[in-house]
């Protein structure tokens, strides 16, 4: 066996105990997980996915001390190799109200993986032991969705059978069709849901006792949408959110397993009061700076909304955007506009495509045609349909000409928008009849072209920041749905005319149709800062990538410190960027106040150790420009923004800027090169009892610690020394 295995073999003692256990149980993951992507049909077929140590330690964090249990039972549904379970327990052997006796119920219907489940529940009972906690653990080989049906149905909770208090849950990801036995066992009991996650959800929230606490990371998809309402109204009926953690980048929650999702992390109570809801966000599960705001129910979930749409407000400004976009008087209904999906399936269509339009058939609308807000067509490519050949003279899968608003359903990760809108000029097609792919939105009036001026209108509208800015609030995923559009308030059919003025034979910058919108809707001209807010964050992400910034810290977070550090609010211009000396509590607090980001107060090392670090190294940022020889730990440290550095960034958005960051980047790469050679003379040699030499950065610790290795050195030299004589004595 390989020491690695054997460490994991070796009994969890003493107070190393709950430190390890993670640990150790992740390391398994690690090991388990290249098995597990080499199958993509088992996994497919059972929608598994690990769960990270970073993510289950902050699951595990979320659980809430019970003073009012000597037994605390815990489900684990899906469980894997019971990473989620190791969470519970190590977070409940953390605690100071350890109950006397913890039983977890772990469902695992892969047996390649119950083996290594049965030895994490060996490790949860050797830590339970060492902190004197009576450990139960149980394995279900079984299928928990028949399981917990069949419990439903029999009544079964009279014996208190299947009741627990914790519910810690990474549910697998699968779509449910319509004839699968988990639809009909589901619906036996009343259940009806597409999905498995929210399948998993359902029945663990009708299994928790009253009080009990429900933990779990799923998509954010069932927070909207028509197939998740019936979930939603009984996850609000049954249980009282506490807290929802949102990652904001898609692909890190699950990384390792090439997952492209957007989580979240939710706790919520069963019965009580709906009190405040707590919104922390984060890059991903390794980062430790969270953001946070706090949501009233009417928030979270709009009192008047039949549809029970979730909102995930992230700071003050999504609050303000909340509250303009609901504000506005009219939906596409009272517009008198329809929206509806492509009605050409193109794997269903494939022998009518066609590569170039001809004779007998019609122009074909791709997402791939939407180019710069206009539908550009014909747009000929090599293996790419363009046109279609009708079914008949009067084939109802086509529209007639007209002036039409397209949404594409699905955005490309790459893309920073949701929601991107284009124009079809039927000026611009020379056809009777057209035809739009099923992963195109068309909106339409009663199956015909639009009036020109409100096509135009709704086009700028949906090509804001603040509709973005809204739909990302309920939308947790890249699809764009029908109902998603039909949801949204918009201005009246008058203010959209005026709108649509902007439009002159081409679609205005984003900048330039914020601006329209606030001279134009009155209604948005207060969220003038919320908008620019985020509009000026999304600037200075693109300023670090243009300087070469490591992809970890383009970010939101980094975004901030870099504008705090040149004191640029939301409606500065560039030109007027500053440069203070701040320390990194003043840096949180300037983003608090201006830019409405606030961040839990350990977030300090976090911006420390993962932004100033990093744009220190690059030589965007210099530390301690008052005083170089500060130790690099010191509570007086102070940041500020290189010269050449400002020069460059006070050209952003003109003309020169271009030139200036070549200049600028030519320039780092020899400067670059002698911080290296200084960065060497600065440091401390300190030779080690074998001969080797070590090299210490300069700074308070490492000069005290060649001080005290020189005198440990010193004193063994003379306790050796003082052996030899009296040994020659």
């Amino acid at each position: 066996m390989c020491p690695v295995l054997r460490d994991l073999e070796k009994p969890l003692k003493g107070d190393r105990g709950t430190v390890e256990l993670l640990s150790r149980i992740d390391l398994q993951r690690l090991m388990l997980s290249p098995s597990l992507a080499s199958d993509p049909a088992k996994r497919s077929k059972l929608g598994q996915f690990f769960t990270p140590a970073a993510v289950a330690g902050l699951m595990g964090s979320m659980i809430a001390e019970r003073s009012d249990l000597t037994t605390l039972r815990i489900l684990d549904a899906g469980s894997g190799n019971g990473m989620l379970t190791a969470a519970a327990v190590a977070a409940i052997l953390a605690g100071e109200h350890r109950p006397k006796e913890i039983v977890a119920n772990a469902w695992e219907i892969d047996a390649e993986l119950t083996a290594e489940l049965d030895h994490t529940l060996t490790h949860c009972q050797q830590a339970c032991a060492a902190e004197g906690v009576r450990f139960v653990g149980d394995i279900r080989r079984s299928d928990f969705i028949g399981d917990a049906c069949r419990a439903i149905q029999s009544n079964l909770f009279s014996e208190d059978l299947l009741r627990f208090d914790l519910a810690i849950l990474n549910p697998p990801y699968r779509k449910l069709s319509s004839a699968s036995v988990e639809r009909a066992r589901l619906s036996s009991i009343g259940i009806e849901t597409s999905n498995l996650y929210a399948a998993f959800l359902w029945l663990s929230m009708n299994l928790l006792d009253e009080g009990g606490q429900m933990i779990a990371i799923t998509p954010r998809s069932y927070m909207n949408g028509s197939y998740f309402k019936p979930f939603r109204a009984a996850l609000l009926r049954e249980m009282r959110f506490d807290r929802i953690h949102v990652y904001e980048t898609r692909d890190t929650a699950f990384g390792g397993d090439d997952v492209l999702q957007e989580n979240a992390i939710i706790s919520a109570r069963k019965g009580g009061e709906q009190g405040p809801i707590t919104i922390t966000t984060s890059e991903g599960p390794d980062d430790e700076g969270f953001s946070s705001s706090t949501l009233s129910l009417s928030q979270f979930v709009r009192p008047d909304d039949p549809d029970r749409v979730m909102h995930v407000v992230a700071d003050d400004h999504d609050a303000q955007i909340g509250q303009q976009m609901r504000s506005l008087p009219a939906t596409l209904e009272e517009l008198g506009v329809s929206v509806s999906t492509g009605r050409i399936v193109d794997f269903r269509a494939r022998e009518r495509l066609q590569e170039r339009a001809s004779s007998g058939n019609v122009p074909m609308i791709f997402p791939r045609h939407l180019r710069d807000g206009f539908v550009s067509w014909p747009l000929p490519a090599k293996g790419k349909a363009d046109a279609i050949v009708p079914r008949a003279a009067d084939d109802p899968d086509l529209l007639p000409s007209g002036w039409y608003v397209i949404v594409k359903r699905f955005s490309a990760k790459e893309e920073k928008r949701r929601i991107v809108a284009a124009l079809l000029d039927p000026s611009q097609i020379t056809a009777e009849r057209i035809g739009f792919d099923n992963k195109l939105n068309v909106l339409h009036r009663s199956g015909g072209g639009l009036p020109e001026a409100i096509a135009k209108g709704l086009a700028i509208f949906l090509n804001s920041t603040v509709v973005n800015s809204y739909f990302r609030q309920f939308s947790g995923h890249t699809q764009v749905n029908a109902a998603d559009l039909r949801s949204l308030h918009f201005p009246d059919e008058v203010t959209l005319k005026r709108l649509g003025q902007g439009v002159n034979g081409r679609m205005p910058g984003e900048d330039v149709i914020n601006q329209i919108i606030q001279e134009e809707v009155p209604a948005m001209a207060k969220g003038i800062r919320a908008v620019a807010a985020k509009r000026r964050v999304e600037a200075a992400v693109g300023v670090l990538r243009a300087l070469n910034t490591p992809k970890a810290q383009c970010n939101e977070r980094s975004a901030l410190t870099l504008l705090a550090l040149l004191n640029l609010g939301p409606v500065a211009e560039w030109s007027s960027a500053a440069d203070p000396r701040l320390g990194v509590t003043e840096i949180m607090d300037w983003m608090a106040a201006t830019y409405r980001k606030k961040y839990a107060p350990n977030t300090r090392e976090t911006i420390r150790r993962f932004t100033l670090h990093q744009l220190i190294v690059m030589g965007l940022v210099v530390l301690n420009p008052d005083d170089p020889s500060r130790p690099p730990n010191s509570p007086k440290n102070v940041y500020q923004i290189e010269p050449s550095a400002l020069e460059l960034l006070r050209t952003f958005g003109t003309d020169d800027w271009s030139k200036y960051l070549s200049d600028y980047l030519e320039s780092m790469e020899g400067r670059n090169r002698l911080r290296e050679a200084a960065r060497a003379i600065a440091q401390i040699p300190v030779r080690l009892p074998d001969g080797r030499t070590l090299q210490l950065t300069g700074g308070g610790q490492n000069v005290l610690i060649k001080k005290t290795h020189r005198a440990v050195r010193a004193s063994v030299h003379a306790r050796r020394s003082s052996d030899l004589r009296r040994r020659r004595g």
